[in-house]
């Protein structure tokens, strides 16, 4: 049996009972369709980084995807960019970078695979993939068929997609983004990523140099892979930044009233998850035995050497979640894929 602790960012999750690497979206769907016509449990598995896997493991078939392959084509001022879910994520933002294509720059170091990115709808410094994603290529599992879904098929919203929601659905073959032709990055959107490029929200800047600034902002947050710093050793960001209602942020400004915020469009406030957890006194290092909050950054729980289990990993969050329930009323929900394995209640 293989173990999956090597293949997750984190270093836990226990052995798979059968395990087969796809290069190809041909194998994929071929692996795919074989399990679920012979009833095998099966699990998908990209770049590993946001997906926590059970001491047990996984009791199927995990699938790890290897494809590769990136094909450009000009759409007037954008260029259609198709790559295939195995590319690693964070070169093909360098490439983007390199060949002046704007609007994803600010989501360098962002660990993982393309695959990943619609599933997670993933975001940082301003920027979410759902901004550019013209279409998503998938198997669905249901209809058994290979589906081309438009942007606006995929359900996008914080953190959450249609793939999200319904993660036994659709296996992700392919992503087609649509980028700027542009030498300068998208207007840059979020205060600390202008407080570093010592510019006004909105201003445009090289995009090289918006690169650099989300790496050097990252790297300081322990949250670009590095063997060398225990700190990286997690699932990024464990809790998303909670999305309160007009009701329950008037009952979290009753237990806080100065608390950061930021006002949404449909009249909703999402509140800074770090901060909350700070406030209810876990803060940058705290530790309950091999695990820890990190020390550069208060949402990435760790396993900084390496000997801790998901046992202690989901300790150490239900410990931070009910803690900052008690003092604020605000359940936190966790980022990272739970696979065989819960928070609970």
């Amino acid at each position: 049996m293989e173990m999956l602790a090597p293949y997750t960012t984190l270093r836990l999750g226990g052995p798979a009972r059968e395990f087969a690497e796809a290069t190809t979206a041909e194998r994929l769907v071929s692996l795919i369709a074989d399990a679920d016509r012979t009833a095998v449990p099966t699990l998908v598995l990209g770049g590993g980084s946001n997906v926590v896997v059970s001491d047990a493991g996984f009791d199927g078939l995990v699938i790890k995807v290897a494809t590769r392959g990136v094909s450009v084509s000009r759409d007037g001022e954008q260029v259609l960019v198709t790559v295939e879910a195995g590319e690693d994520w964070d070169p093909f933002v360098a490439r983007a970078v390199r060949e002046g294509w704007s609007g994803i720059e600010c989501m360098s170091g962002v660990p993982g695979q393309v695959g990943s990115t619609p599933i997670q709808n993933v975001g940082a410094y301003g920027q979410e993939v759902s901004q550019t994603v013209r279409c998503v290529r998938a198997y669905d599992r249901r209809t058994r068929q290979v589906v081309d879904l438009e942007a606006r098929q995929c359900g996008f919203s914080y953190r959450d997609s249609a793939f999200k929601r319904d993660l036994a659905r659709f296996v992700v073959l392919a992503v087609t983004y649509a980028l700027d032709i542009s030498e300068v990055s998208g207007p840059v959107a979020y205060q600390e990523l202008a407080g570093r490029l010592r510019v006004e929200l909105g201003d445009r800047v090289p995009l090289a140099q918006a690169r650099e600034a989300v790496l050097g902002l990252r790297r300081g947050k322990g949250m670009v892979l590095d063997p060398d710093d225990p700190d990286t050793r997690s699932a990024g960001s464990f809790f998303t930044n909670p999305i309160l209602t007009p009701e329950e942020a008037a009952e979290l400004a009753t237990r806080a009233p100065d608390h950061p915020r930021w006002e949404m469009p449909d009249g909703s406030l999402k509140v800074p998850a770090a901060w909350l957890i700070e406030q209810a006194g876990f803060s940058k290092g705290y530790e309950r035995g091999p695990v820890r909050i990190s020390t550069k950054h208060t949402l990435a729980l760790t396993n900084p050497t390496g000997s801790a289990t998901t046992t202690d990993l989901l300790a150490l969050a239900r410990e931070v979640r009910d803690g900052v329930r008690e003092k604020f009323g605000v359940t936190l929900v966790n980022e990272p894929v739970l696979v065989g394995c819960a928070l609970g209640e």
